[in-house]
């Protein structure tokens, strides 16, 4: 399932909890970051023990267009994680809606 800019602004605006990562790569995410943990897509598989905690809850996962973070989303569900969902659009979604 995925989530739009409008809905994901309102979740930071209101404060809900939910795991945040950003799968693009460091200089993108230094250029520019919505505050996810970064973790870059070809770590991804090296990352699902460390959130295995995490397995029924809300993760939210992004890039630049929606297309790793697609990618992302599909490998933590192969590994049982239940509520994974993706940014539509990306981080070029977010600044076509709100700027930097």
């Amino acid at each position: 399932m995925d989530i739009t800019v409008t809905e994901l602004k309102e979740k930071l605006d209101k404060g809900e909890e939910f795991v945040f990562i950003d799968v693009r790569e460091d200089y993108e995410y230094e250029e520019f970051n919505l505050g996810a943990q970064l973790i870059p897509l070809g770590d991804v598989m090296d990352a699902v023990d460390g959130l295995e905690e995490h397995k029924a809850d809300e993760i939210i996962v992004h890039c630049r267009s929606g297309a790793r973070s697609g990618k992302a989303q599909q490998i933590l569900e192969m590994h049982g994680f239940e509520n994974v969902r993706n940014l539509e659009g990306g981080v070029l979604a977010w600044i076509e809606k709100y700027g930097y």
